[in-house]
């Protein structure tokens, strides 16, 4: 079962995400703290994350350039989700892929799906 890490701090999006996702049979975790992110990344491992690019206490690009940055994790598939068309500011960051909100349920599923190679 894949494992997929949500950053996200809106406690509705992640109840929903993670609903919809262990329906498609992920295995979902869930960091609020763009602080943690990468401490959990580190003992989690997920096989893709999927980071809104707007957190309360961050910035997901920032956080997505330390991933880079960090030869453990870099390869870790990152897909940042969005209400604005950032994507190529995203894709310039390193992102394996954008999401552009509000998304189906599919899209996302396949989306993450390809991110880890399925």
């Amino acid at each position: 079962m894949p494992k997929v890490l949500i950053v996200d701090d809106d406690r509705s999006m992640v109840t929903l995400l993670t609903t919809l996702l262990q329906l498609d049979g992920f295995d979902v975790i869930h960091e609020a703290r763009g602080a943690e992110v990468l401490n959990i990344i580190r003992a989690q491992k997920p096989d893709v994350v999927l980071m809104d690019v707007h957190l309360s206490d961050a910035d997901g690009l920032e956080i997505l350039a330390k991933v880079r940055a960090d030869a453990v994790i870099r390869k870790i598939p990152v897909v940042i989700a969005s209400g604005e068309d950032v994507r190529y500011k995203c894709e310039q960051a390193g992102a394996n892929d954008f999401i552009l909100k509000p998304y189906s349920p599919d899209h996302l599923t396949e989306m993450l799906k390809k991110a880890i190679g399925q």
